[in-house]
Protein backbone atom coordinates (compact mmCIF):
# COMPACT_ATOMS: atom_id res chain seq x y z
CA UNK A 1 0.00 0.00 0.00
CA UNK A 2 1.24 3.30 -0.87
CA UNK A 3 1.67 6.42 1.16
CA UNK A 4 -0.72 8.07 -0.71
CA UNK A 5 -3.08 5.64 -0.80
CA UNK A 6 -2.58 4.71 3.17
CA UNK A 7 -3.40 8.46 3.71
CA UNK A 8 -6.83 8.26 2.07
CA UNK A 9 -8.13 5.47 3.69
CA UNK A 10 -6.90 6.97 7.48
CA UNK A 11 -9.33 9.86 5.81
CA UNK A 12 -12.39 7.87 4.77
CA UNK A 13 -12.57 5.98 8.20
CA UNK A 14 -12.01 8.83 10.39
CA UNK A 15 -15.02 10.64 7.94
CA UNK A 16 -17.36 7.43 8.25
CA UNK A 17 -16.30 7.54 12.01
CA UNK A 18 -18.90 10.80 12.28
CA UNK A 19 -21.51 9.84 9.99
CA UNK A 20 -22.57 6.83 7.42
CA UNK A 21 -22.27 8.42 3.72
CA UNK A 22 -22.29 7.88 0.18
CA UNK A 23 -19.46 7.92 -2.13
CA UNK A 24 -20.23 11.98 -3.35
CA UNK A 25 -20.78 13.05 -0.18
CA UNK A 26 -17.09 11.38 1.19
CA UNK A 27 -15.51 12.69 -1.96
CA UNK A 28 -16.86 16.23 -1.30
CA UNK A 29 -16.02 16.23 2.17
CA UNK A 30 -12.35 15.34 0.92
CA UNK A 31 -12.17 17.72 -1.15
CA UNK A 32 -13.39 20.71 1.32
CA UNK A 33 -12.46 19.61 4.87
CA UNK A 34 -9.24 17.99 4.03
CA UNK A 35 -7.93 20.06 1.43
CA UNK A 36 -4.93 17.63 0.77
CA UNK A 37 -7.35 15.38 -1.71
CA UNK A 38 -8.18 18.58 -3.77
CA UNK A 39 -7.20 16.82 -6.93
CA UNK A 40 -8.18 12.93 -6.71
CA UNK A 41 -11.26 12.10 -8.58
CA UNK A 42 -13.58 8.56 -7.97
CA UNK A 43 -11.69 6.73 -9.47
CA UNK A 44 -9.01 6.68 -6.87
CA UNK A 45 -12.18 6.38 -4.08
CA UNK A 46 -13.67 3.97 -4.98
CA UNK A 47 -11.24 1.13 -5.21
CA UNK A 48 -10.33 2.80 -1.74
CA UNK A 49 -13.50 1.84 -0.49
CA UNK A 50 -13.80 -1.78 -1.79
CA UNK A 51 -10.50 -2.50 -0.37
CA UNK A 52 -11.98 -1.52 3.17
CA UNK A 53 -15.11 -3.12 2.31
CA UNK A 54 -13.10 -6.53 1.63
CA UNK A 55 -11.23 -5.93 4.62
CA UNK A 56 -14.25 -5.68 6.92
CA UNK A 57 -13.99 -2.36 8.13
CA UNK A 58 -17.02 -0.71 5.95
CA UNK A 59 -20.11 -1.81 4.81
CA UNK A 60 -22.22 -1.19 1.99
CA UNK A 61 -26.07 -0.36 2.75
CA UNK A 62 -28.71 0.90 0.33
CA UNK A 63 -29.00 4.47 0.14
CA UNK A 64 -32.17 6.58 0.89
CA UNK A 65 -34.21 8.30 -2.48
CA UNK A 66 -32.69 11.34 -1.06
CA UNK A 67 -29.55 10.48 -1.70
CA UNK A 68 -29.66 9.29 -4.88
CA UNK A 69 -31.08 12.60 -6.17
CA UNK A 70 -28.37 14.67 -4.75
CA UNK A 71 -25.56 11.97 -5.78
CA UNK A 72 -26.92 9.85 -9.02
CA UNK A 73 -26.38 12.90 -11.39
CA UNK A 74 -22.68 12.89 -10.80
CA UNK A 75 -21.53 9.50 -9.76
CA UNK A 76 -24.10 7.01 -11.44
CA UNK A 77 -25.34 3.79 -10.08
CA UNK A 78 -22.26 3.32 -6.93
CA UNK A 79 -23.68 6.63 -5.69
CA UNK A 80 -26.91 4.96 -4.48
CA UNK A 81 -24.26 3.05 -1.82
CA UNK A 82 -23.83 4.29 1.50
CA UNK A 83 -20.92 3.18 3.42
CA UNK A 84 -20.88 2.50 6.79
CA UNK A 85 -18.08 2.30 9.03
CA UNK A 86 -18.16 -1.78 11.24
CA UNK A 87 -17.25 -2.42 14.75
CA UNK A 88 -13.68 -3.30 13.50
CA UNK A 89 -13.42 -0.34 11.18
CA UNK A 90 -13.56 1.90 14.45
CA UNK A 91 -10.84 -0.07 16.01
CA UNK A 92 -8.63 0.03 13.17
CA UNK A 93 -8.96 3.51 12.56
CA UNK A 94 -8.35 4.24 16.36
CA UNK A 95 -5.55 2.41 16.25
CA UNK A 96 -4.18 4.22 13.22
CA UNK A 97 -4.86 7.70 15.33
CA UNK A 98 -2.78 5.86 18.10
CA UNK A 99 0.35 5.85 15.40
CA UNK A 100 3.18 8.22 16.23
CA UNK A 101 6.03 7.32 13.91
CA UNK A 102 7.92 9.75 11.69
CA UNK A 103 4.73 8.76 8.65
CA UNK A 104 2.81 10.73 10.99
CA UNK A 105 5.12 13.96 11.04
CA UNK A 106 5.29 14.37 6.72
CA UNK A 107 3.41 17.12 5.06
CA UNK A 108 -0.03 15.21 3.68
CA UNK A 109 0.15 12.53 6.62
CA UNK A 110 0.54 15.18 9.08
CA UNK A 111 -2.43 17.33 7.70
CA UNK A 112 -4.83 14.03 7.25
CA UNK A 113 -3.71 13.10 11.49
CA UNK A 114 -4.34 16.86 12.45
CA UNK A 115 -8.14 17.56 10.52
CA UNK A 116 -8.76 14.36 13.57
CA UNK A 117 -7.12 15.66 16.59
CA UNK A 118 -10.64 16.16 17.86
CA UNK A 119 -10.77 12.16 17.91
CA UNK A 120 -6.77 11.49 19.31
CA UNK A 121 -6.01 11.30 22.41
CA UNK A 122 -3.96 14.26 24.20
CA UNK A 123 -0.36 12.45 24.60
CA UNK A 124 -0.87 11.07 21.48
CA UNK A 125 -1.28 14.41 19.94
CA UNK A 126 1.31 15.53 21.85
CA UNK A 127 4.03 13.14 20.21
CA UNK A 128 2.66 13.96 16.52
CA UNK A 129 2.93 17.93 17.16
CA UNK A 130 6.62 17.62 18.52
CA UNK A 131 7.90 14.82 15.96
CA UNK A 132 6.19 17.66 13.19
CA UNK A 133 8.46 20.26 14.75
CA UNK A 134 11.10 18.14 15.17
CA UNK A 135 10.97 17.04 11.43
CA UNK A 136 10.48 20.63 10.04
CA UNK A 137 13.42 21.80 12.42
CA UNK A 138 15.66 19.28 10.47
CA UNK A 139 14.13 20.47 7.52
CA UNK A 140 14.85 24.62 8.11
CA UNK A 141 18.30 23.59 9.09
CA UNK A 142 19.39 22.13 6.19
CA UNK A 143 17.99 24.74 3.98
CA UNK A 144 19.82 27.15 5.72
CA UNK A 145 23.19 25.63 5.24
CA UNK A 146 21.99 24.90 1.73
CA UNK A 147 21.67 28.66 1.11
CA UNK A 148 24.71 29.92 2.90
CA UNK A 149 26.69 27.36 0.45
CA UNK A 150 25.03 28.61 -2.98
CA UNK A 151 24.10 32.13 -2.39
CA UNK A 152 26.30 33.85 -3.91
CA UNK A 153 25.55 31.79 -7.29
CA UNK A 154 21.64 32.29 -6.93
CA UNK A 155 19.87 35.31 -8.97
CA UNK A 156 17.86 37.73 -7.20
CA UNK A 157 14.69 35.42 -8.23
CA UNK A 158 16.08 32.46 -7.07
CA UNK A 159 17.52 33.60 -3.62
CA UNK A 160 14.06 35.01 -3.28
CA UNK A 161 12.06 31.70 -3.82
CA UNK A 162 14.04 30.34 -1.37
CA UNK A 163 13.80 32.76 1.30
CA UNK A 164 10.08 32.12 0.91
CA UNK A 165 10.43 28.49 1.36
CA UNK A 166 11.92 29.37 4.64
CA UNK A 167 9.77 32.01 5.94
CA UNK A 168 7.26 29.48 5.15
CA UNK A 169 8.75 26.44 7.48
CA UNK A 170 9.13 29.28 10.14
CA UNK A 171 6.15 29.89 10.17
CA UNK A 172 4.63 26.36 10.90
CA UNK A 173 7.28 25.93 13.20
CA UNK A 174 5.99 28.71 15.25
CA UNK A 175 2.58 27.67 15.01
CA UNK A 176 3.54 24.41 16.35
CA UNK A 177 5.41 25.75 19.13
CA UNK A 178 1.62 27.61 20.23
CA UNK A 179 -0.40 24.82 18.98
CA UNK A 180 2.18 22.49 22.23
CA UNK A 181 2.40 24.79 24.14
CA UNK A 182 -1.71 24.96 24.41
CA UNK A 183 -1.67 21.72 25.22
CA UNK A 184 0.79 21.46 27.79
CA UNK A 185 -0.84 24.79 29.65
CA UNK A 186 -4.30 23.24 29.19
CA UNK A 187 -2.92 19.49 31.13
CA UNK A 188 -1.16 21.08 33.49
CA UNK A 189 -3.90 23.55 34.85
CA UNK A 190 -6.28 20.51 34.84
CA UNK A 191 -3.97 19.43 37.23
CA UNK A 192 -4.11 21.94 39.51
CA UNK A 193 -7.44 22.96 39.07
CA UNK A 194 -9.73 19.68 37.88
CA UNK A 195 -13.29 21.47 38.85
CA UNK A 196 -12.40 24.66 37.07
CA UNK A 197 -13.21 25.51 33.64
CA UNK A 198 -13.12 29.42 33.54
CA UNK A 199 -9.70 29.72 32.86
CA UNK A 200 -8.85 26.36 31.15
CA UNK A 201 -7.21 26.46 28.01
CA UNK A 202 -9.03 24.84 26.31
CA UNK A 203 -8.40 22.46 23.45
CA UNK A 204 -11.63 20.51 22.79
CA UNK A 205 -10.78 16.93 22.91
CA UNK A 206 -14.02 16.32 22.89
CA UNK A 207 -14.90 18.73 20.07
CA UNK A 208 -12.69 19.81 17.34
CA UNK A 209 -9.38 19.11 19.26
CA UNK A 210 -7.80 22.33 17.96
CA UNK A 211 -6.31 24.72 21.39
CA UNK A 212 -7.84 27.89 22.37
CA UNK A 213 -6.80 30.98 24.34
CA UNK A 214 -7.72 33.98 25.42
CA UNK A 215 -9.72 34.95 28.26
CA UNK A 216 -12.66 33.17 29.91
CA UNK A 217 -15.31 35.40 27.98
CA UNK A 218 -13.20 34.53 24.40
CA UNK A 219 -11.57 30.94 25.07
CA UNK A 220 -10.91 31.20 21.23
CA UNK A 221 -9.38 34.34 21.24
CA UNK A 222 -10.74 34.87 17.92
CA UNK A 223 -14.46 34.49 16.15
CA UNK A 224 -14.33 31.07 15.70
CA UNK A 225 -11.22 30.44 18.07
CA UNK A 226 -9.79 27.48 16.10
CA UNK A 227 -5.98 27.18 14.54
CA UNK A 228 -5.97 26.51 11.26
CA UNK A 229 -2.91 24.31 9.73
CA UNK A 230 -0.84 25.98 7.37
CA UNK A 231 -1.41 24.82 3.31
CA UNK A 232 1.47 22.69 2.87
CA UNK A 233 1.53 23.82 -0.58
CA UNK A 234 2.80 27.27 0.79
CA UNK A 235 6.17 26.05 0.38
CA UNK A 236 6.33 23.37 3.25
CA UNK A 237 5.79 20.34 1.44
CA UNK A 238 8.58 20.72 -0.47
Amino acid sequence: MSRRSGILEFAVLGLLREAPMHGYELRKRLNTSLGIFRAFSYGTLYPCLKTLVANGWLIEEPGSASDDALAAPLSGRRAKIVYRLTAEGKEHFEELLSHTGPDSWEDEHFAARFAFFGQTEREVRMRVLEGRRSRLEERLEKMRASLARTRERLDDYTLELQRHGMESVEREVRWLNELIESERAGRDQRRSSPGSSSRRWNTAASEDGLPRRGSAENPGGSASGTATPPDPSDGTAN
